[in-house]
């Protein structure tokens, strides 16, 4: 894992500064890593986790605060839960699961489903049914609030998902609550499931005027720009809830994979493993 460059706060919590090139030799060193273990088993979501790595990657190594002992204060929801292996591969790179945990990724006697579940270390919550994950981080920042915890709930969401009336009544309450310390991520691959979001749901755009006339502030970026998630997120009003909307290409690093539907739910053979991995390897270099 590459060394974290943390500061040490008046408040004593740590968190990292943002390194973009390190940033982008850990994404595609995650990439490699859900190809490897795509041929362990039968089928993965490989290509809505290659969609939202950079987002997820920043949060985790930019963004987060840590306690001064380094467990996280701050909390991660992968709301569009199908998307876990991007949160595995980054647990696992931060020793939070371990490489055997990651050996039984949908296994018997494994911990790890094709979606995140409470209780595994690191997962803050069980995700996959869509729509219920902002839900649950508005309850979770109202919750800190009351309690007096000084924290920020991340989570991350699916432009998919987003069809979901209850990500808008989650969206309705947070911002009624002002709960200023909820971030929340949009994965915006133009994609749900095995069709173009931009084609069945046309109207859904533009996102960030919608949020906003729920009294949320927005923004929207290259969700695959380290940089751009790092300013965005870092340069908010911060008086709100706030979204940010990240344009992405599903299965975003292999050619092959790039806005290919079928890719939403499949391993590659050996072979298309194999091209896959030369493919990363000539971007890396």
């Amino acid at each position: 894992m590459d060394a974290p460059s943390p500061a040490l706060r008046s408040d004593h919590l740590l968190r990292n500064s943002l390194d973009v090139a390190a940033g982008r030799r850990r994404c595609m060193r995650y990439r490699r890593r859900i190809l490897d273990i795509s041929q362990q088993v039968g089928a993965l979501h490989i290509a809505p986790a290659f969609s939202c790595l950079e987002m997820v990657d920043t949060i985790y190594h930019a963004l987060m605060t840590r306690e001064a002992d380094g467990r996280y204060r701050d909390t991660f929801l992968m709301s569009k839960g199908h998307g876990c292996m991007t949160q595995y591969v980054i647990l696992e790179d931060l020793g939070i699961l371990t490489t055997s945990d990651l050996a039984l990724y949908c296994k018997p006697n494994g911990v790890l489903g094709a979606h995140p579940d409470y209780g595994v270390p690191g997962i803050a919550a069980s995700t996959g049914s869509l729509g219920h994950g902002l839900g649950m981080a508005v309850g979770m920042t109202l919750a800190d609030r009351l309690k007096g915890e000084d924290r920020t709930v991340f989570v991350l969401l699916g432009d998919g998902e987003m069809q979901e009336g209850s990500v808008w009544e989650a969206m309705m309450m947070a911002a009624n609550l002002r709960l200023k310390r909820l971030i929340a991520v949009a994965d915006v691959n133009d994609f749900q499931g095995l069709g173009r979001t931009s084609e069945t749901h046309p109207f859904f755009y533009p996102v960030p005027a919608k949020a906003e006339a729920f009294g949320w502030e927005a923004a929207e970026i290259n969700g695959h720009d380290h940089q751009a998630v790092f300013d965005a997120i870092t340069g908010r009003r911060g008086d709100m809830p706030f979204l940010l909307v990240c344009r992405t290409v599903k299965g975003k690093g292999v050619s092959y994979m790039e806005n290919a539907p079928i890719w939403h739910y499949r391993a590659p053979n050996p072979q298309e493993y194999q091209q896959a991995i030369a493919a990363l390897a000539e971007v890396s270099g």
